[in-house]
């Protein structure tokens, strides 16, 4: 039975009870007039009472009752709308929205425990593993569409247009160098120097380096001169003076090479942010990105090599991407199930994140509710709420129609003491 149909047949009921209260009274007016009859019209007459008051409270809930005086304050809901909607999105807020009410349910239902017990079956995995099989395949599918493809172009060409390389190169290189990191670099880069020149097969190229320097321009000498000694005491002291520059820099904080790094440094910096031919520069690698056709040509093809793989893989019964999702999820399931510190750590981020996105999705969420409420039509939104609760409504009726008549008969009754008495 549709809700319609239930409304019509609650009051259906409550007519049948008014109905049957008048009769009853029509029936008073014929019968002999005694005690008895004194009752019966006495409950039916504050039956009707009853019944006529509480069908209007229900009435005046939903529509206007032409009565005089009483009418303004008939059409309650329609007429309240507005601030139906800010008391209804206020009532949620409270009650449901506010933080604590949220940091509560999160603790109550452990979802970081629940992930872990769901995860450590075998057979939730699997069905993890198909699932992203899935959206997988269908974002493939998806990104194939011309109208999606040319979007995504136009978005990249779009982003890449509206970088500044060069300024920001000059900006990322500014962060990196503060506080003197730029220093580290410096010394790893000395460290990696030194262990290069300390290596055999260094010295033996310098050496050889040194014969062959001897042999192309002076010849005559070289012939005359004991060259691979040469060259083996020239690469030696090429290192070892190397080595004590390097040992020098390494050990000095103030040592003028650093200096002179520093002043290197900063200077690329600022060149980076405001020479204009680095900026020209810039431009001419983003229109080479945007426009070489040989790297966009190879660029495609790698993408439709990588995306023919993925699709067939993904529709294979032995996909190892499903093979490798499935034990993923098996493994981050058995760490979250062994570690209970990793458990508390993910719950206590989940209960901060909580703090700080409930106060401004309670916002969102009420402000939607609020403005949702107030554009419904007044009637159809007077249609709706009689619909959903004004079955139990018309019960209220039908207790009046009782309950009146009770009444009835209990000041009938008292009515009848004196007579008693006497």
């Amino acid at each position: 039975m549709t809700k319609e149909a239930e409304l019509r047949q609650s009051k259906m009921l409550a007519l049948a009870f008014f109905a049957g209260a008048a009769s009853l009274f029509v029936l008073t007016l014929f019968l002999p007039q005694n005690w008895w009859t004194g009752l019966l019209r006495a409950f039916s007459e504050a039956a009707m009472v009853g019944a006529l008051a509480d069908w209007f409270a229900v009435v005046a809930l939903f529509k206007r009752v032409p009565i005089p005086i009483v009418s303004r304050h008939t059409e309650i809901i329609p007429k309240n709308k507005e601030r139906i909607a800010d008391n209804l999105a206020l009532f949620v807020r409270e009650k449901f929205l506010d933080t604590e009410s949220i940091i509560a349910l999160i603790r109550r239902h452990d979802p970081v425990q629940k992930v872990a017990e769901w995860l450590v079956k075998p057979a939730n995995t699997e069905l993890l593993g198909q699932q992203l099989v899935r959206v997988g395949s269908f974002m493939l599918d998806f990104i194939e569409d011309s109208a999606v493809q040319g979007f995504i172009r136009r978005a990249v060409h779009e982003m890449v247009n509206s970088v500044d390389l060069s300024k920001s190169a000059g900006t990322i290189l500014e962060s990196l160098t503060r506080d003197g990191r730029h220093q580290e670099l410096l010394n790893e880069g000395i460290t990696q120097l030194a262990h290069l020149l300390d290596n055999a097969d260094t010295q033996a190229t310098i050496s050889q380096g040194i014969v062959d320097w001897l042999k192309e321009d002076y010849a005559f000498i070289e012939r005359m001169l004991p060259s691979e000694l040469i060259g083996r005491k020239g690469a030696d002291l090429a290192v070892r003076l190397a080595a004590g520059i390097l040992n020098k820099v390494a050990a000095d904080p103030r040592h003028p090479l650093r200096q002179r790094f520093d002043v290197f440094t900063q200077e690329f910096i600022e060149r980076l942010k405001a020479d204009p031919s680095f900026a020209g520069k810039a431009d001419e690698i983003k229109a080479y990105l945007l426009g070489d056709e040989t790297l966009n040509g190879y660029l495609a093809a790698l993408w439709e090599e990588l995306k023919g793989w993925l699709k067939k893989d993904l529709h294979s019964e032995d996909s190892s991407l499903r093979k490798r999702v499935i034990a993923t999820g098996a493994w981050v399931g058995k760490v979250l199930a062994e570690d209970p510190q990793l458990r508390q750590s993910l719950q206590d981020n989940l209960e901060a994140a909580a703090r700080g996105m409930a106060p401004e999705l309670a916002g969102y969420l009420t402000r939607h509710i609020a403005d949702t409420v107030k554009q419904w039509d007044d009637r159809e939104m007077s249609e709706q709420i009689e619909l959903n609760i004004g079955k139990d409504l018309q019960y209220i009726r039908i207790n009046g129609t009782i309950v009146g008549g009770l009444i009835g008969v209990t000041l009938y009754l008292l009515s009848q003491v004196p007579l008693l008495l006497q």
